[in-house]
C-alpha cells in the first residue's frame, strides 16, 4: 500500500515539474517580445538599424528641401539630406551644392517610420572598379608561381 502511495506521489510530482518546465518554457519568449515592445515604442523616430544601398541616376535636386530624386524602373526615390549625411566626389569631402542632375550617385540611406528615406552616406560621380585589389593578387600570384619553379 505503502508503494502505490510512493508510485502515485512520483507520478503526480514528475507531471507537475513537466507542466512547470513546459510553462517556463514558453514564458521567456512572452517576455522577451513584451520587453522588445517597450524599447521600440520608446523611440519611434529612430531609423532602421541597418542602412540600405542604392545607386542611379540623379533625375532631380532640390537645394531648398535638400533633397534629391533617383528615377527608378517602377517608381522614384526622394533622398533627404541631413547634417549627418556625408556626401563625397571623387574621394573627396562635398556639400548638397554639388550635387547636381544626370549625375552617377551611389550610397546608403536609413527608412525612417515617417517613410522619409534620409541619406547615409552619398557618393556622387561612377562607382569605382575595384582596380587595386584585382591587380594586387596578379601582382603577388606572379612572385609566387616564379618562386615555386625555382625552388
Amino acid at each position: 500500500m505503502k508503494h502505490r502511495i510512493y508510485l502515485i506521489s512520483g507520478v503526480c510530482v514528475a507531471a507537475l515539474a513537466l507542466c512547470l518546465s513546459l510553462a517556463a518554457q514558453t514564458m521567456p519568449k512572452k517576455s522577451s517580445s513584451t520587453s522588445a515592445s517597450p524599447s521600440a515604442t520608446a523611440s519611434p523616430a529612430k531609423q532602421t538599424a541597418r542602412p540600405f544601398p542604392f545607386h542611379g541616376m540623379i533625375s532631380a535636386i532640390d537645394q531648398k528641401a535638400k533633397t534629391f530624386t533617383i528615377a527608378g524602373k517602377e517608381k522614384s526615390r526622394v533622398f533627404k539630406v541631413t547634417d549627418k549625411t556625408t556626401v563625397t566626389k571623387g574621394g573627396n569631402a562635398a556639400t548638397i551644392k554639388d550635387i547636381v542632375e544626370n549625375e552617377e550617385v551611389s550610397g546608403s540611406y536609413w527608412k525612417n517610420p515617417d517613410g522619409m528615406l534620409e541619406a547615409k552616406n552619398v557618393k556622387l560621380g561612377p562607382m569605382e572598379k575595384a582596380k587595386a585589389p584585382a591587380a594586387s593578387p596578379k601582382a603577388s600570384a606572379s612572385p609566387r608561381a616564379s618562386a615555386s619553379p625555382k625552388a
